[in-house]
């Protein structure tokens, strides 16, 4: 694995405009950013990210199941009591799941290391499916990389796969939400929909602020046209507290991603996962904050709330003092704890983290983010990456 210095394209804006790629700069700062790509071997990614990112889902899975006989550590997470038996009858019946990205500390030596699941909501996936290939391709062309270079990424067709699997029965209608005023998300739901309708279904959206209810318990549209699956980029835990929140085991819509994800979309799961299994080569040991055992952490530690985004409110810290932190909404429902990752790619002041990718449970894809921050913000650029011929 190494960071490649290179030429962005002159008219790169124009090329991912092109793509549909709308939000290539956030607040006048870039985030695709083509002026550098991270290049690894075949060997790295079939060995070190793509195998271990499913063993890790795997173990996610095995979790799942004590967890959900365990009120104990559903309350540990924070998931609400009264929505216990909504989760679990959720993995019990199989509701499919769609996609997630797990976050990784790596750079090239040693197994990669979990920093936290986006098991739920996660982001950057248009920019990793389509606007990287794109990028690929034409850098090839153009000489800046080696010609016969590769990239981990079958995303597209994996989603529309996916979501071919859904169709049934025919015509299968979806709708699609997310928030109002988000760019990022909604261009997230715009590429989703858009796999969705390549594979045979009725895509339609509506605003996450338009659901509402009908008089037989059905959640309906801004059109009042009723629900009957929804593809939400809106986590459960605010679902789960939301105004409708009681009506939602009763509403006989179909939910993607399926109400058991909120096991696993909490940073809880990481302590979870290392008192799972201790000494697991991909996993950081992680306690729950007031732990006894906390005391065993290394003297560089993360402070991460159960429920954060794009890093909010988490804290780097060592020996008691913060090294970095980033402000944020979260931390009302509790804290873990996490060593430190010592293998976080850094280079000229920066550090990237990876984002593995996975659709249906398949390692697929590959993104990564830096910053000259080691806390991955919202913010953080979003850099290509190349398999090395």
């Amino acid at each position: 694995m190494r960071r490649v210095a290179l030429s962005p394209r002159p008219d790169w804006t124009e090329q991912v405009e092109r793509l549909g790629f709308a939000f290539h700069t956030i607040d006048g700062e870039t985030y695709w950013d083509e002026s550098a790509a991270f290049a690894f071997t075949l060997e790295e990614i079939e060995r070190d990210i793509e195998g271990p990112t499913e063993a890790l889902e795997q173990l996610c899975f095995a979790f799942i199941e004590k967890a959900l006989d365990s009120e104990e550590t559903l309350t540990r997470l924070a998931i609400p009591a009264e929505h216990w038996d909504y989760v679990r009858e959720s993995w019990q019946r199989g509701d499919r799941n769609l996609y997630g990205r797990l976050d990784l500390a790596y750079d090239g030596h040693g197994p990669a290391k979990l920093l936290e699941y986006n098991a739920d909501t996660p982001t950057a996936l248009f920019e990793s499916s389509v606007v990287q290939w794109d990028w690929l391709e034409q850098a090839m062309a153009r000489g800046a990389i080696p010609k016969g270079s590769d990239q981990f990424n079958s995303l597209h067709e994996r989603l529309i796969a996916a979501f071919g699997a859904l169709r049934e029965p025919s015509p299968y209608r979806l709708h699609l939400t997310c928030v109002q005023d988000s760019p990022e998300d909604k261009g997230t739901v715009d590429y989703l929909a858009d796999c969705a309708v390549q594979a045979g279904l009725d895509a339609r959206f509506t605003y996450i602020e338009e659901l509402g209810l009908l008089t037989d318990g059905r959640f309906c549209d801004g059109a009042n046209q009723p629900i009957e699956t929804l593809f939400k980029l809106y986590p459960w835990e605010w679902m789960f507290r939301e105004s409708y929140g009681s009506a939602l085991a009763g509403s006989r819509c179909q939910f993607i991603e399926p109400p058991w994800k909120a096991v696993l979309s909490n940073k809880g799961l990481l302590a979870c996962l290392w008192e799972m299994e201790p000494g697991h080569p991909n996993l950081l040991p992680a306690f729950f904050e007031g732990d006894p055992r906390c005391a065993t952490l290394s003297a560089r530690h993360v402070r991460k709330p159960l429920y954060s985004r794009e890093g909010a409110n988490v804290t780097l810290l060592e020996r008691g003092r913060v090294l970095d932190s980033d402000d944020g909404p979260y931390g009302a429902e509790g804290h873990v704890l996490q060593d430190a990752a010592t293998n976080l790619f850094s280079s000229e002041g920066n550090y990237a983290v990876l984002g593995s990718w996975l659709v249906a449970s398949q390692a697929c894809g590959l993104c990564l983010r830096e910053d000259a921050s080691p806390i991955t913000k919202n913010t953080s650029r979003f850099l290509p990456h190349y398999i090395e011929p």
